[in-house]
């Protein structure tokens, strides 16, 4: 009736009384555990109280059989009581009061089998939960036998539970098949078995990225004609997320179009999601709910997430209406959607997901970082207030910074973020912030060439160090809560370009890193799986890459690149008569500015290094994939000069790390890392190379001298590195397979690493383990032969090559992903086939790469396909003027070529190519000159040239770096 004082009043005065022992005494005590019942789970002593007063009615009632519906109605309440258990970290609570309740319910033998089945699964359950492996199997020896005969139609559940648990030997199972009640029977287990296990398999597969696996299951379970709703929207969820697959396997990053297709797909999940819920079936609404969430996951991006607004409240409303055990997933999406609700400037629905979020965080994942977050909110909502805590004020001066509009100007934007920074550390953080100021510089009297430089590179040296000291004089206050201020205040102000504080703040945050912090592993971003697919704090990004970009932000500052020397000053000074200037390297002021530049770069590359390390230890492979990144596209002026030999040790360090992680899915990426390494291992050891162009075949060298022992030891470890990514990206696994032009990069530096080990490669041209891919197969060894090709005639082993007319033939048989690599092999076969003076194979070669090349000149990298054609093109004429043999029509032709090399090299900004094509257009020409009829026809033809040869000198040649990668 909704009045527990009474009821309490009414029991306690019952218990007063010594009155007769009959059912009433039981009923006192199930009244007195109902009133007792704990609100939470986190309210384990009000459990146990409850408990006991269930045992006591059971204990009361068992004994009598008149009473024996009393121990029923107890499990029933028991059950109600303890569903706040039922979620991750509680359930070993109830194992010891269930296993009672159980046995007590088989000793009176209990009708409704069916409820006993029911509370033998929720024990199995709570014994595998708790880790209780050994006992979960004695339990099923008993329960088993009694599901399966009692209620068959659970037994497919505790089968597959039995067997995903490994729970059953060989021999149980066996004893499985021989014990079937009858054909009909094992007919019907079998379907559902069959029909279940078509599920599972099609989630792992889709989990594993296997498409075609998931997509064989998924027309198996069409094909069973199923009239049950559930398992339709079931099949309709798998469709849905194998979709979602095969547009991850096209699209790697999500484009307009990808999101756009994504966001459908989640629409129509949200279709489906509603008529789950008119079935009314909890496990239905679950595998939704979960399909739901993992089609959100790849939108959870800060521009793509209000998309997510709708779909998202309704995953946390339903389960939240069906009280949901699923309270990870549930934590998750209110996380979510705190997220969302706080970009759209609505504080309070925010904090409200975050304190729904605290309540459902059973194991306390994300409580730290909740706690932080529903603190932010709160200091956002007050206006007119001023926190106390230093670290409340640094929030605050934060919050205040991120809502700059973009006219506020930078010197506002600033003074915000050095507010926060002074709070948090108000004796250190402005004098490391005038480490960079020049107005603080102290030059002195006497002024050399160098002084300026001199005093600078003292001055921040000076500076910096005092940050050192802020923490020994803290101690360990608030250590967490300053980390997570610290890198904030570093990326907010790296997004507002306030460089400087960025820098000072990183070197506060990294104060901490050798002192204790040591993070708990999390599990990894954007994981699918159908219990727990996704860790939001698994976004927040280390702080170790700011101080590295905003410290490449200080050496271009200084006119100097990552891992480059600077160049001393120009000395514009006027001196006497037979004054000598000083050399740089006599000077300790140049050799200390140096050597402060020097050690910036070490700085930048051992924070790189060192985030590579955590995400190897905390086990986020994104983590380690982006300082990778970073390392690669931040030195890609060294890789482009070929000093990737300065780079050997941190790259063998981020391989080592790499192996242990793993890549993240982006094979490009280690592709690219083990090839710079492999040329930094070999780089020293490789001659000075003849041009390929410049090439003629030349007689083979009977006699090498071959490498010393440390030369021939990093060759190898060269070859293994590029082994290593030759095997895993080989095509076995579709996911690992890379661009042909990464992949040819590498098959260069192994072919050129075999020959400065003076190993032949035999003729399956190192394909000797075959992967299923054919393709790749045959593509891997044209580009082989191509580079045993170009390696020859250098002063080294040559190679045995195919015949060429066996590699035109093997090009010609491939099916090529990239058509720039084949246009580029068509152009060496041009190459080759002419240096072997092959004037047949050599126009097959050129007209078949002219053809392709003229149709992709205006659809892919336009320039880089204008230089091959001009290449080409040269080297067709050429071809054509050394078999002339006195035809004139054949000269017409050649001159024509030349013409159109001289084109195409306009084209590619080049006027190397033109100049060239222009020098053998002439000289084809000449001889028809002597007559005034082609005089004038050679008259536009020359003013065509000449208008080539104006534009190409006049274009600007703007030379821009780029990035390998992207993060």
């Amino acid at each position: 009736m909704g009045h527990p004082e009474m009821s309490d009043d009414c029991v306690q005065m019952y218990f007063k009384v010594k009155g007769p022992v009959t059912q009433f005494l039981g009923r006192a005590h199930l009244c007195r555990a109902q009133l007792c019942a704990p609100k939470s789970a986190e309210n384990l002593e009000e459990f146990e109280n409850c408990v006991t007063q269930y045992m006591k009615a059971i204990n009361f009632a068992k004994g009598e059989p008149r009473y024996y519906f009393l121990v029923y109605n107890a499990s029933v309440l028991y059950w109600q009581m303890v569903r706040p258990f039922l979620k991750p970290g509680y359930h070993h609570h109830l194992i010891s009061s269930l296993s009672q309740i159980v046995n007590v319910l088989n000793q009176t033998e209990e009708e409704d089998k069916e409820w006993r089945a029911e509370l033998m699964l929720e024990l199995l359950d709570c014994y595998l939960q708790a880790g209780r492996k050994e006992e979960a199997a004695k339990f099923c020896v008993t329960a088993a036998p009694f599901i399966k005969a009692n209620v068959p139609q659970k037994y497919r559940h505790m089968f597959s539970v039995m067997v995903r648990h490994e729970l059953l030997d060989e021999l149980q199972l066996q004893e499985e098949k021989k014990t079937s009640v009858s054909l009909a029977v094992t007919y019907h287990i079998n379907m559902l078995k069959a029909i279940l296990l078509l599920f599972e398999l099609a989630r792992l597969s889709l989990t594993l990225k296997c498409e075609e696996i998931s997509s064989g299951c998924l027309s198996d379970l069409k094909g069973i004609d199923s009239k049950d709703p559930g398992k339709l929207i079931e099949i309709e969820c798998l469709e849905y997320e194998l979709e979602a697959l095969r547009l991850e396997s096209k699209v790697k990053i999500y484009v307009r179009a990808a999101v756009e297709t994504q966001l459908n797909i989640v629409q129509r999940l949200d279709v489906a999601l509603q008529r789950a819920m008119r079935l009314a079936e909890p496990g239905l609404i679950h595998a939704v709910c979960t399909t739901q969430w993992n089609m959100c996951l790849p939108l959870l991006q800060h521009n793509l997430r209000h998309h997510l607004r709708k779909p998202l409240t309704n995953i946390a409303d339903i389960l939240e209406k069906v009280d949901s055990l699923m309270v990870l997933l549930r934590c998750q999406v209110h996380m979510e959607m705190a997220h969302i609700e706080e970009d759209e400037d609505r504080l309070e629905p925010a904090m409200r997901h975050l304190q729904k979020a605290v309540l459902l965080d059973s194991l306390g994942l994300y409580q730290e970082k909740l706690t932080m977050a529903l603190n932010r909110l709160h200091l956002c909502t007050m206006l007119y207030q001023s926190p106390e805590r230093a670290e409340d004020k640094a929030i605050m001066a934060i919050e205040q910074a991120k809502k700059a509009i973009p006219k506020d100007s930078v010197r506002r934007k600033r003074a915000l973020l050095v507010n926060a920074g002074l709070a948090l550390a108000p004796d250190t953080f402005q004098i490391v912030l005038d480490s960079e100021n020049e107005a603080k510089v102290s030059v002195g009297k006497i002024r050399g060439r160098f002084t300026y430089l001199f005093a600078k590179a003292r001055h921040h040296i000076i500076s910096v160090d005092k940050a050192a000291g802020h923490l020994r004089r803290l101690g360990n206050e608030n250590d967490k809560e300053r980390i997570q201020i610290w890198a904030e205040l570093a990326k907010v102000a790296r997004k507002q370009g306030v460089w400087d504080v960025c820098r000072a703040a990183s070197r506060f945050c990294l104060l901490y890193d050798n002192v204790k912090v040591k993070k708990v592993a999390r599990l990894k971003k954007g994981t699918r799986a159908h219990t727990l697919m996704h860790v939001p704090c698994a976004r927040d990004r280390s702080c170790r890459p700011l101080p590295s970009q905003a410290t490449v932000h200080l050496l271009r500052s200084e006119g100097v690149e990552l891992n480059n020397h600077p160049e001393p000053p120009e000395d514009l000074s006027q001196h006497s008569a037979g004054y000598t200037v000083e050399a740089p390297e006599d000077s300790s002021q140049w050799i200390t500015y140096q050597n402060w530049i020097e050690s910036l770069s070490q700085s930048a590359m051992n924070s790189w290094l060192r985030s590579a390390e955590i995400g190897r230890e905390i086990q986020e492979g994104w983590i380690v994939q982006n300082a990778v990144v970073y390392v690669l596209n931040h030195n890609q002026h060294l890789i482009a000069a070929g000093r990737q030999k300065e780079l050997v040790d941190a790259l063998d360090h981020l391989l080592s790390i790499v192996k242990a992680t793993g890549h993240s899915g982006d094979p490009t990426m280690l592709v690219a890392l083990c090839n710079a390494l492999a040329r930094g291992l070999m780089m020293t050891w490789i001659p000075a190379q003849v041009p390929e162009k410049s090439k003629r075949p030349v007689r083979s060298n009977l006699f090498h001298t071959p490498l010393d022992s440390e030369a021939s030891s990093e060759v190898r470890t060269a070859v293994e590195v590029c082994e290593f990514a030759l095997s895993l990206t080989d095509g076995t696994l579709p996911e690992e397979v890379v661009p042909t032009s990464a992949r040819q990069q590498l098959i260069a530096t192994w072919v050129k690493a075999k020959q400065l080990l003076q190993q032949q490669i035999g003729p399956r041209l190192g394909m000797d383990e075959q992967s299923p891919n054919e393709d790749i197969n045959l593509v891997t060894r044209v580009l082989v032969a191509l580079e045993m090709y170009s390696s020859n005639g250098l002063g080294l082993m040559d190679f045995t090559v195919p015949p060429l007319a066996q590699l035109v033939t093997m090009a010609s048989e491939c099916t090529w992903s990239d058509p720039l690599a084949e246009l580029q092999t068509l152009m060496r076969l041009t190459r080759f086939a002419h240096a072997a003076h092959d004037h047949e194979v050599t126009m097959l070669c050129s007209q078949k790469a002219i053809q392709m090349g003229i149709r992709y000149l205006r659809t892919v990298e336009t320039e880089l396909v204008a230089e091959m054609l001009s290449t080409t093109a040269c080297i067709q004429g050429r071809s054509m003027m050394e078999n002339l043999k006195g035809r004139k029509q054949l000269r017409l032709a050649a001159a024509k070529a030349f013409l159109d090399s001289a084109k195409f090299g306009g084209i590619a900004r080049s006027s190397a190519l033109v100049m060239l094509a222009v020098r053998h257009y002439w000289n084809t020409w000449l001889p028809f000159l002597s007559s005034a009829a082609n005089r004038k026809k050679t008259k536009n033809v020359i003013q065509r040239i000449v208008s080539i040869i104006n534009k190409t000198e006049a274009k600007k040649q703007c030379p821009q770096g780029h990035l390998l990668f992207s993060l």
